[in-house]
């Protein structure tokens, strides 16, 4: 069976943002995302909170996340896991491959820092931009 095609489909890069930041979170031992700089925190143009997307003149797509972590994990272990789930939510949900999943530990929460609400990760509204 043909596959017909209709027209071209563009995947905005903020939608890729929101699948790896909302796969990320939902890893077992993340606490929260961390902003790559101070002039980031303050810039309205930092919306995927600590998810970088770079893409190569070869076309190739990586991302650096950056966040903090839960104190008592396995920092490595929960990176790893943090990477598969990332390179699976994009490639399942927008059939995007991933060359690179960087994963930057910006810290490590103490145990009774309470762990931000998942519903407060992404407060804009980006359909009315």
């Amino acid at each position: 069976m043909a596959v017909e095609q209709l027209g071209e489909i563009v995947i905005a890069p903020r939608v890729l943002e929101k699948i790896i930041a909302i796969a990320t979170a939902k890893v077992e031992g993340v606490h929260s995302f961390a902003n790559k700089s101070m002039s980031d925190s303050l810039s309205k143009r930092a919306l995927g909170r600590g998810v970088y997307l770079h893409t190569a003149e070869n076309g190739d797509l990586t991302v650096d996340i950056y966040l903090y972590m839960e104190y008592g994990v396995g920092v490595p272990a929960v990176a790893v896991a943090i990477q598969k789930a990332v390179k699976s939510a994009v490639h399942d949900m927008a059939e995007v491959s991933l060359t690179a999943v960087n994963v930057h530990v910006a810290g490590i929460v103490p145990e009774k820092a309470p762990k931000p609400d998942f519903k407060d990760l992404f407060d804009e509204d980006f359909l009315n931009d």
